[in-house]
């Protein structure tokens, strides 16, 4: 259960460095951020699986990299759902996605 909860504010951390690095990313606040991750992980858990089944001749002949296709998706879902987050381009979404995902795994891996 902490590491759950870890790993749900090292999500928030990450969308909020991100909001102050990346042009086109923005949350209103902190408390926005920890709304965000909180979405974006309960959306992950209710849809990623069916999604990957859903793609699964992309997912396997792109070796897995089809996955973060899904996760910007579900990042622009987080996105529509949530009014003090905004991103400005599909780009931008696939590149926070990204970055996102690659934050998660190294937390992952240190927890």
């Amino acid at each position: 259960m902490l590491s759950i909860a870890l790993l749900w504010l090292t999500s928030a951390l990450t969308i909020f460095v991100l909001s102050r690095s990346l042009p086109g990313f923005r949350i209103k606040s902190f408390g926005t951020a920890l709304v965000v991750a909180a979405v974006y992980g309960v959306l992950h858990l209710l849809f990623y699986r069916l999604l990957v089944i859903i793609a699964f001749l992309p997912y396997v002949i792109t070796f897995g990299l089809f996955g973060l296709v899904i996760n910007a998706f579900l990042l622009y879902i987080a996105d529509k759902l949530i009014r003090d987050f905004e991103i400005a381009s599909l780009g931008r979404t696939f590149l926070a996605a990204i970055l996102l995902t690659l934050s998660n795994v190294v937390f992952q891996a240190l927890l």
